[in-house]
């Protein structure tokens, strides 16, 4: 090999000379891919700027809008673009109909590499290549390299898409097994497990960099297909093309972190996976199902030291905050928070719960799972399988000489009980119920049993809500209304049409880099709040319909989930589409 001294191989002199020793190599010690939020963290820099000082230094190119070069991506193995961060991409100002998907990769045909080797190859880094890396390279490809420096996370972003999650880790171990006895058969299904290890770690640390809220294993026939939840859709994960013939060991790795039985096979199965990523333990529940191909396996990934959500956060206005805490000052009596899975219930108690937490009252929280730790506060976990319930969980908090108790959530009727008669001794009481609105908690607590009088005098405050997408900052944009279409969907919302008068644009998803070019990236509440009166104490006396009551609340100035949404739609956070996504028709 011939060594290389065109360009710097570990940090230009510039900048080291403007670095500690101790900052210096906590650069150089950073993965590849995060060298410049290093470097930047170390000299008090945005990581744009940062990323511009060191292609000017090392004299680099520094690449704007990448785009990936699809003939050549076959020309490197895929753990080399993993461990070095670089991919191929198109020269500035090529037309991208040369780079046609149709084409075929290089590698497809292995004369290809060779038909025009005084052609430039394009290659993005996220930081500046030593002698070892360019080595490498030019093993793999006679052409002439032109090197550009680009964002870490657009790098990144390529190579997930265009080579798979975890295709650096599953390369090396394509090989077929030799013979279990011979010694070198042996050393190939070590390092075949070593591979799959690697492989589930990628996967999970991928989702945890996608902020996805679940992981999903899908056998399908042919494939295994893995799905994030994000944002609260799911997005199919790029895999590596030989990801099939490992499917049945990633499962058995899921079963051993989980601690599950791996020998069975026909029965659903549940466990818990600790995974500690840069400091931090996540908590990760496991759920396995037989399918008709193999065991399909869920993740939930829970991180209980994540930042919390405060009232703001959660996307509430001043005027709900304000009805919100009058009620959260009461010494007694019940919340509720109601919504299908995954709108947020348990978020927004714990926001409540930090609203309120003060060294004066004793706050006990009754859990499935713990999905926040709030300090000061005495979180329990329910057990079912050793007995351990809400409702048991429950009668024994009241002996604890609580001030405010949180159940997790109201499922039948000797929990929804307990819980109305802590509120009427002189408790305060958060819980979660399923149902489709605020006035649907009341009817809902009637059903299971509940005697209508106890329900009236415990609840206090009910919070219906949903999660929207919310818009990109980075992309979204202005955009004229059709104002007659507008007109039909605020009808069907079952919002004035006449508010579609005084509006001459919303703001429309465009989709970037930074959204996945989604055009969305993080999620906003929107809340209907029902605060009880006398004519609604009476309508629950009487039975009533949660039709009839929800009229009765609209009449006295509740605003609806999608008026909410309405609101979120002018202020700019989110769109119509999204709304009437979320929120059927039938719940008007």
């Amino acid at each position: 090999m011939t060594p290389v001294t065109s360009i710097v191989s570990t940090l230009p002199e510039q900048l080291a000379g403007r670095l500690t020793d101790e900052q210096r190599q906590a650069v150089l010690e950073a993965a590849r891919g995060q060298r410049v939020a290093a470097l930047a963290a170390a000299l008090g820099l945005a990581e744009a700027d940062a990323l511009a000082l060191v292609a000017e230094t090392a004299g680099l190119d520094l690449a704007g809008d990448i785009r990936p070069d699809r003939r050549a991506l076959g020309l490197m193995p895929a753990r080399l673009v993993h461990d070095y961060q670089v991919v191929p991409i198109l020269e500035s100002g090529a037309d991208p109909a040369e780079d046609s998907v149709d084409d075929a990769p290089e590698t497809q045909n292995p004369e290809s590499k060779t038909q025009n080797p005084s052609a430039p190859l394009h290659l993005a880094t996220a930081w500046p290549p030593n002698a070892v890396m360019l080595d490498w390279v030019r093993t793999f490809t006679p052409r002439p390299l032109r090197w550009h420096l680009a964002p870490p996370d657009r790098v990144h972003q390529l190579i997930i898409e265009h080579y798979g999650v975890g295709s650096g880790s599953l390369e090396d171990s394509d090989e077929e097994f030799a013979p279990v006895q011979n010694p070198q058969g042996a050393e190939e299904m070590v390092d075949e497990e070593a591979a799959v290890v690697r492989f589930v770690s990628d996967v999970i640390t991928q989702a945890i960099a996608d902020a996805a809220t679940d992981i999903h294993f899908e056998p399908q026939e042919g494939q295994l297909r893995i799905r994030y939840r994000v944002d609260g859709l799911l997005v199919p994960v790029p895999l590596p093309e030989n990801l099939l013939r490992f499917q049945d060991a990633i499962i058995s790795r899921l079963k051993i972190m989980a601690r599950l039985n791996i020998s069975e096979r026909r029965l659903p199965q549940d466990g818990r996976i600790n995974f500690k990523i840069d400091g931090t333990t996540l908590d990760i529940r496991v759920s396995t199902i037989p399918t008709i191909y193999a065991e399909s396996v869920s993740l939930r990934l829970l991180n209980q030291k994540k930042e919390a959500f405060t009232m703001d956060r959660l996307g509430m206005n001043a005027e709900e905050q304000g009805i919100i805490k009058r009620v959260l000052d009461y010494p007694h009596g019940i919340i509720l928070v109601t919504g299908p899975t995954g709108s947020g219930k348990s978020t927004s108690l714990n926001a409540f719960l930090r609203q309120i937490n003060s060294p004066d009252l004793r706050i006990v929280t009754i859990e499935d799972p713990i999905e926040y730790e709030v300090p000061g506060v005495n979180q329990m976990q329910v057990r079912p399988e050793i007995g351990l319930t809400f409702a048991g969980a429950l009668r024994h908090v009241l002996r604890q000489d609580p001030d405010v108790i949180m159940v997790g959530e109201i499922r039948d009727l000797d929990t929804a009980e307990i819980a109305i008669r802590a509120s009427l001794t002189g408790h305060l009481v958060f819980s979660t119920i399923h149902t489709n609105d605020a006035a649907g908690a009341y009817t809902r607590l009637v059903d299971m049993g509940v005697e209508p009088f106890l329900v009236a005098s415990a609840i206090e405050l009910v919070i219906a809500q949903r999660l929207v997408r919310r818009l990109c900052p980075a992309c979204a944009r202005p955009q004229p209304v059709n104002r007659a279409k507008l007109h039909d969907t605020l009808a069907v919302l079952g919002v004035d049409p006449a508010e579609a008068d005084a509006v001459n644009e919303l703001m429309a998803p465009a989709g970037c880099d930074r959204c996945r070019k989604s055009g969305y990236r993080g999620r906003i509440g929107i809340f209907e709040i029902l605060r009880p009166n006398d004519e609604l104490h009476d309508l629950i006396l009487k039975r009533e319909s949660a039709r009839v009551l929800t009229k009765c609340a609209r009449d006295h100035g509740m605003l609806t989930l999608q008026h909410s949404g309405w609101e979120k739609v002018k202020a700019g956070h989110t769109t119509l589409e999204e709304l009437l996504r979320v929120i059927t028709v039938t719940e008007k």
